[in-house]
């Protein structure tokens, strides 16, 4: 009756259909599928049952595919049929999806009539829009198939026949039973390999930025995989048919059946905004979505994160039950002919073939504390795998347990502490009681950014996969097998004297995110009363909210000051305090950065933090009030150019001539290594007037893994908008910037950068063209390239970051520092100089920051007198023509 209300009656009346005509047969074929899909949206947008709505598509569909099968006569053959099957054999049909069917016969072979009318239908079939995916076999093809692939085998078991006599499904269905091929035992193994295969091509996570609502972990297919297993082996139509088997009870059966109406609805939309088949919740689709689902803009969540929160905890709790049924079916189907090893824990726990259970149902209610007490043994007991599927199932029916009272009794605080500091597992154990809901309900404040995105390209993971992704990493950095990869602060993670310290603040770091507020300091709040409630000392609760309050300094530092500056080291070491804050601090800054985005961590960004900490370290041993001086610095990497200059025959005298040239800040500011590759290079490079030119790859510690660039040159205004034009035509991402002029103006820049893949450069052939362009360029920078003009990313074109400007004069310093925070695109940085160019200001250093889709830059500038900026006439045109020209894309 579903197509009835669809599709006007006429349009497949069988009087109507000329079969002499195919071309009006198609037309009318057409119009009552786009008049059934506008209907069908419409009352999508209404919010009619998804599920009634699939159900009616694939109702006009079956009776389009009828009308067809018969206009080619086809149906008057005895042995033939006409199956749906796979989601279609399911009748759960979205708006593009593959129709999928099978033509069943039980002939020795096909005529060429058959064959050519049966192609005919096919062909029609593609006529019509539909995406097809068809096969033609016997029952005894279809055996041999299903035999050879896990997949077609499946798709046979979801079918359903349109046309034709239905003994030859049940006799294809006879032939291909687990009592002839793929029994019950070898089906489940195929499928969890399969499914363990798809959740690697998505990194195992339900926490993408841009999910596969189908494939992806938490996906409809996990779903379905439960409902595979079910009709295989305990010959179940429907996945209700698990609470009659006791695998779920009718309240899990309800929460999975509203998560596949949530992913449900999300797919029928992705197929309307998109127009095919889309199943990536992609950001170009994500506001849309939401719109579409009737989500609006809140003021402290907006409607795509409402959307992506929803997704995620419907993700996680499809995941958690998949888990849970998966065990039980290990149990019950790879288990039934194993012996039974019992090996008794306590008076509420046992061991059973390696998973820990509970003694009898009603330990949990019995005894509350086991709530807590299970995930201890865990993480104590290296020969536990894992937990018995019906503990998981008690653990989730008795969460409500854990209130107020619970939280504030000694046992579980103490038991809490214990976990943090077991020696196994850690990682494994706080997710899995993420998963099954005591985390969210013993920290509450945990719970509530449990599934919270952020809509950006920077944090890709939800806030409460990356807290814990982050412990993960806190981990690592103990083992070893991550020393080469984390020679430094694996050897400062190991000698922390606490290490549950660490742990905390890793919980509660981001833990405020999406109250409104500083989350950093109403996260030191939390954590400070938490450490307090659980009874560890006054110190530890302190250095714990610390921590907290100040988990992103050292990243900011890194990334915005010159940490070649003693200042700012000095600076830095007095907000440390002493090596135990920066030690903890270290540890939790660089396990914070791995699991913010992999991306961000590489060679240059370790070497960055890595030199921040060590000096930083030098200057608490050397004591806060004895502080690094310039003088001293500026000496000591004097003495030790000169002497790698004088070993390979250097004159010294030259070299001194050379360097009273250049004014102390370059011997702040450059490492004696490369202030040897300098000086040898600019005394060989005599009077020519030709810019100098000098590239490999970067001996800065802070930069390891990049390649340096070193621009020796008569100083012009323009020089730097023309050097960082040039880059971004060779497609050269720039990642520090450090600009001087010696007293005899002459410009001594180093440029940090990267291939346009963040990649390092290692092919010789391009560095080669890359110094002849920059060369050719620099002879001339007053006619440096335009500035280029390329497509941003697909990713990128979904944000707009209000692009901001902030000016201050640095007194002590005399300079005027820019900050600049934009939307990162290609050619920004160019794009910046030529303004500053324009504005007849001098760029002296520059720090370069991308932080996913936003660009965060500080330029450090001079007028023209080398003096910071006085002028505020002159300040507020920058600041107002940087603004104007970087937010003219939008």
């Amino acid at each position: 009756m579903a197509n009835t209300l669809l599709v006007d009656r006429e349009l497949l009346d069988p009087a109507l259909l000329d079969t002499q005509e195919p071309s009006s047969a198609i037309r009318r074929y057409r119009n009552a599928l786009q008049q059934a899909h506008q209907v069908l949206f419409s009352r999508f947008r209404k919010g009619e049952d998804i599920y009634a709505l699939l159900k009616a598509r694939a109702a006009v569909v079956d009776h389009i595919l009828r009308h067809a099968w018969c206009s080619l006569q086809l149906h008057q053959e005895p042995l033939l049929s006409l199956l749906a099957v796979g989601g279609y054999g399911r009748a759960e049909l979205h708006p593009h999806s593959d129709i999928d069917v099978l033509v069943l016969h039980d002939l020795p072979s096909l005529t060429p009539d058959l064959e050519d009318r049966i192609s005919r239908f096919i062909t029609l079939l593609w006529d019509l829009g539909l995406d097809v995916g068809s096969s033609v076999r016997s029952i005894l093809e279809c055996a041999s198939a299903a035999r050879e692939d896990i997949t077609i085998a499946t798709n046979l078991m979801e079918s359903r026949t349109l046309i034709g006599h239905e003994s030859l499904r049940q006799r294809m269905l006879d032939t291909t039973s687990p009592q002839h091929l793929w029994t019950g035992k070898d089906f489940y193994c195929a499928k969890l390999a399969e499914q363990k295969e798809r959740h690697s091509k998505h990194n195992n996570t339900e926490y993408n930025l841009e999910p596969d609502i189908k494939n992806a972990p938490g996906g409809l297919r996990d779903i379905q995989m439960v409902g595979w297993v079910v009709k295989r082996h305990y010959h179940a139509s429907t996945l209700h048919d698990l609470v009659e088997h006791n695998f779920l009870t009718e309240q899990e059966y309800m929460q999975l059946d509203a998560c596949q109406t949530l992913l449900w609805r999300i797919r029928f939309a992705l197929h309307c905004i998109a127009g095919r088949a889309e199943n990536k919740l992609l950001f170009d689709y994500q506001r849309q979505v939401a719109e579409m689902l009737g989500m609006q803009d809140e003021p402290r969540q907006r409607a795509v994160e409402q959307l992506m929160k929803q997704y995620y905890r419907s993700a996680m709790l499809i995941s958690t039950l998949n888990e849970m049924l998966l065990q039980h079916f290990d149990e019950n189907i790879l288990g039934e002919d194993d012996l039974t090893a019992i090996e008794p824990v306590n008076g509420r726990f046992q061991i059973r073939n390696h998973h820990i259970e509970v003694v009898h149902p009603g330990v949990f209610r019995r005894y509350p504390s086991a709530l807590l007490e299970i995930f201890v043994l865990v993480c104590n007991t290296p020969l536990v795998r894992g937990i018995r599927a019906s503990t998981i199932r008690l653990i989730m029916q008795n969460v409500d347990l854990i209130d107020d009272g619970f939280r504030q009794d000694l046992r579980h605080t103490s038991l809490f502490i214990e976990l943090l500091r077991s020696p196994h597992a850690l990682f494994r154990t706080l997710r899995s009681m993420k998963r099954y809901g005591v985390l969210g309900r013993y920290i509450p404040a945990f719970g509530a950014i449990m599934g919270q995105m952020q809509f950006d390209l920077f944090h890709i993971y939800t806030v409460d996969a990356h807290t814990l992704l982050l412990i993960k990493n806190m981990r690592r950095f103990r083992y070893p097998d991550v020393q080469d990869r984390f020679p430094v602060v694996a050897q400062v993670a190991h000698n922390l004297p606490k290490i549950e310290l660490l742990y905390l603040a890793g919980l509660f770091h981001d833990i405020a995110k999406g109250r409104g507020g500083d989350h950093s300091e109403l996260g030191a709040t939390d954590a400070f009363n938490f450490c307090i409630q659980h009874r560890l000392s006054s110190w530890d609760a302190h250095l714990v909210a610390w921590l907290t309050r100040n988990h992103l300094i050292m990243s900011m530092t890194a990334q915005k000051k010159d940490i070649n500056d003693p200042d700012v080291i000095n600076e830095f070491a007095v907000k440390m305090g002493d090596t135990v804050h920066l030690d903890y601090l270290y540890a939790l800054t660089v396990a914070d950065i791995c699991a913010t985005n992999p991306t961000l961590w590489n060679s240059w960004r370790a070497s960055l933090l890595r030199q921040l900490y060590q000096q930083t370290h030098r200057a608490l041993r050397r004591g806060l009030g004895n502080p690094i001086d310039k003088s001293e610095w500026i000496e000591e990497t004097r003495l030790t150019a000169m002497a790698s200059l004088s070993s390979v025959g250097v004159d010294e005298q030259a070299v001194t001539d050379l360097w009273n040239k250049l004014g102390d800040e370059y011997f702040l500011r450059e490492t004696a290594k490369d202030i040897t590759w300098h000086t040898q290079a600019i005394l060989q490079h005599g009077n020519s007037e030709a810019p100098l030119v000098l590239i490999r790859e970067t001996t800065q510690n802070r930069f390891l893994g990049a390649t340096q660039i070193f621009v020796y040159t008569n100083d012009q205004p323009n020089l730097f908008a023309a050097t960082v034009a040039a880059l971004d035509h060779l497609r050269l991402n720039v990642l520090d910037a450090r600009i001087m002029t010696s007293a005899s103006r002459f410009s001594l820049d180093t440029y940090i950068v990267l291939d346009e893949n963040n990649e390092r450069l290692t092919d010789m052939t391009r560095l080669r063209d890359i110094q002849l362009a920059l060369t050719q360029t620099l002879a001339q920078p007053d006619r440096f390239p335009e500035i280029v003009k390329r497509r941003m990313s697909r990713q990128m074109r979904h944000f707009k970051v209000k692009t901001e400007v902030l000016l201050s004069n640095d007194i002590v310093h005399q300079i005027t520092v820019v900050e600049v925070v934009t939307l990162d695109r290609p050619g920004l940085l160019a794009r910046i100089g030529k303004i500053f160019m324009e504005h007849g200001v001098n760029l002296r250093t520059a720090r370069i920051a991308t932080l996913g889709e936003r660009a965060d830059d500080v330029f450090f500038l001079t007028d023209r007198m080398m003096q910071p900026i006085s002028d505020p006439a002159l300040c507020t045109r920058l600041a107002e023509t940087l603004k104007q020209q970087l937010d003219q894309d939008f």
